[in-house]
């Protein structure tokens, strides 16, 4: 009972971080307007870090195979490219939503979110399963990396057309699948963790494909040549976050 309340409250506390993105409530439309190219580069270099140093590197080191995790990075993408292709397919065949459109972008950003954070979870449930302290060490580094993609994450989505209000909210409701992926792993043991292994490069790959195909082409609508160099420089500075994040987690291991 103690490993179930402690592995609960440890997803529920990662799910909680989703609403560090709520300080956009406080800004003027006209500020947030000038905010969320900024948000949009960072959450490109963040989706991009995550894929390439921190998912990619751990399904690698957990099955031992760079090709098996190269096919199902591939597998990620072209499955996230289907699935725009459906999201698209209702856009165009549903009544736009009230206040606005959507893109597909903030749909699609939603699900690879939400994928990843279930991953969480039962990182979170092995970690318990094996002592309170590798449980709380492993909720330590995932809201480490979670606190600046909650950020970019947030950035995407009100770039793509939903209310800042909005966007806090799906965000959260998205971080809540970490609580299921925890009472997933805590219910059938952690032989769960072992498919689980094959999500990770997958999820990478949804992360590459929104990042190149539905961000990168947003920032070229910023012709100045200053806006070139401040998004390259935003774009690294995403990146640079989460490699720094990986140093820390490394030490928090």
């Amino acid at each position: 009972m103690s490993i179930w309340l402690s592995a609960l409250a440890a997803g529920a506390l990662v799910s909680v971080v989703s609403f560090v993105g709520a300080f956009s409530l406080l800004l003027r439309p006209r500020a947030l307007r000038k905010l969320l190219q900024f948000l949009v580069g960072l959450a490109v270099g963040m989706l991009l870090g995550e894929a390439f140093i921190h998912l990619i590197p751990h399904a690698v080191q957990e099955t031992g195979s760079i090709r098996t995790v190269s096919l199902f990075v591939i597998v990620g993408i072209l499955l996230f490219f289907f699935l725009e292709k459906v999201v698209r397919w209702q856009h165009y065949h549903e009544a736009p939503p009230p206040g606005g459109k959507v893109l597909p972008m903030a749909p699609m950003n939603l699900i690879g979110d939400a994928a990843h954070n279930f991953i969480d979870g039962t990182l979170i449930a092995g970690g318990f399963l094996v002592s309170p302290t590798l449980g709380w060490t492993t909720t330590a580094a995932i809201i480490a990396h979670e606190i600046p993609q909650e950020i970019g994450d947030l950035g995407v989505l009100v770039y793509g057309g939903y209310s800042p209000r909005r966007a806090v909210w799906l965000n959260f409701l998205c971080s809540l699948t970490c609580v299921f992926g925890v009472t997933a792993t805590l219910l059938f043991g952690t032989w769960l963790q072992a498919p689980m292994i094959y999500l990770l490069p997958i999820a990478a790959g949804s992360f590459i494909y929104i990042a190149a195909s539905d961000l990168i082409p947003t920032l070229h609508n910023k012709s100045a040549l200053s806006a070139q160099y401040g998004q390259g420089v935003v774009i690294g500075l995403g990146a640079g976050l989460m490699l720094l994040v990986g140093v820390l987690e490394g030490m928090l291991q």
